[in-house]
């Protein structure tokens, strides 16, 4: 009888880490789901992301906190580890929030990379970021080609867990870190941009635009992002980084006209100077996702907003209450 495949997945009741647990048991895989549930956004929230497989006998969850926790306990069984957990956003990254990005980003994920080698385990997906290229000098970024320059101290974490990984894959790691490129969907957290666009063309509210709003995103829906990330577990001999970015790139003016469109409702927007660590573009060359992972982006922009406003048109009040 063929052996069930079996996967860590940190940050499992986070958006991306919810989706990904629920591909990975549709698919056939035994999962061991770890989440802190960080008071960055409600717990309740959290919750609701894994109502899909709360219920799931092939699902365990297991309340931990990556930076303190022993964790060759929870590598027992030498799972294939997907590293989804990370304090998240940029400009909460700056002035007296940045301890908390060191322990909960590059910590955690040094004791998670240490933990793997001495257990044995196989492979280690996880999750760096596009904000690692910071504003580059020339688009599509690619990834031995394009300098790093983080513009937050949010990318030097993500910059600095890339270094890491290149550290213990001199011991002996198989890890593939994936740079993602602004990733939206349903479940995106409340301060996520395209959720709080929604929300605000829903609910009538203003949303704030901070500069022009012709910032160029490279924009990749949750389900895209999930895909990559499987492939990477399952890849022949993948590179160390990989970009995993959208089908399209688009200005947040672009953006919230689409949303307008498909709401058939206008947005109030309130007009607020640039962000500090705000990068004016973003764009990803995805040749070596497409050449060794066998991946493509397949949802179009327009198709990714329109599911996303319909998941902020079903939970809008529920969210509020639990909120």
């Amino acid at each position: 009888m063929r052996r069930r495949l079996f996967a860590l997945v940190t940050g499992c009741a986070g958006f991306v880490g919810s989706h990904l647990a629920e591909r990975l048991l549709a698919d056939g895989w035994r999962v061991r789901g770890l989440d802190a549930f960080t008071d960055y956004y409600p717990r309740a929230q959290k919750e609701r992301n894994l109502a899909a497989v709360a219920g799931d006998p092939a699902f365990e969850l297991v309340e931990a906190d990556l930076s303190a926790a022993p964790l060759e306990p929870l590598l027992a069984g030498r799972p294939t580890v997907f590293h989804l957990a990370a304090q998240p956003g940029v400009r909460g990254s700056f002035g007296a929030g940045f301890p908390t990005y060191l322990r909960d980003n590059v910590l955690a994920t040094q004791r998670l990379f240490e933990a793997a080698i001495a257990t044995g385990c196989g492979r280690v997906i996880w999750a760096s970021s596009s904000s690692v290229y910071g504003d580059a000098a020339a688009y599509p970024c690619r990834e031995h080609e394009t300098p790093t320059a983080p513009r937050s101290p949010y990318g030097m974490t993500k910059r600095a867990c890339e270094d890491l990984a290149g550290v213990y894959a001199a011991r002996g790691l198989d890890s593939v870190g994936l740079r993602y490129f602004t990733v939206y969907g349903p479940r995106q957290r409340p301060d996520m941009a395209i959720r709080r666009l929604c929300e605000s063309a829903l609910s009538g509210s203003s949303f704030p635009v901070y500069g022009d709003g012709r910032q160029i995103r490279d924009f990749t829906f949750v389900t895209d992002v999930v895909d990559a990330t499987v492939r990477a577990a399952q890849a022949e001999a993948p590179p160390p980084l990989v970009n995993v970015g959208g089908r399209e790139a688009a200005t947040l003016l672009d953006v919230i006209r689409i949303v307008e469109e498909i709401a058939a409702l206008r947005v109030a927007l309130d007009r607020l100077p640039p962000q500090g660590g705000d990068v004016r573009r973003t764009g990803a060359d995805t040749t070596l996702a497409r050449g060794h992972l066998g991946w493509r982006p397949e949802v179009a922009l327009r198709e990714g907003l329109a599911a996303t406003v319909a998941w902020a048109r079903s939970t809008i009040g529920e969210v509020a209450l639990v909120a």
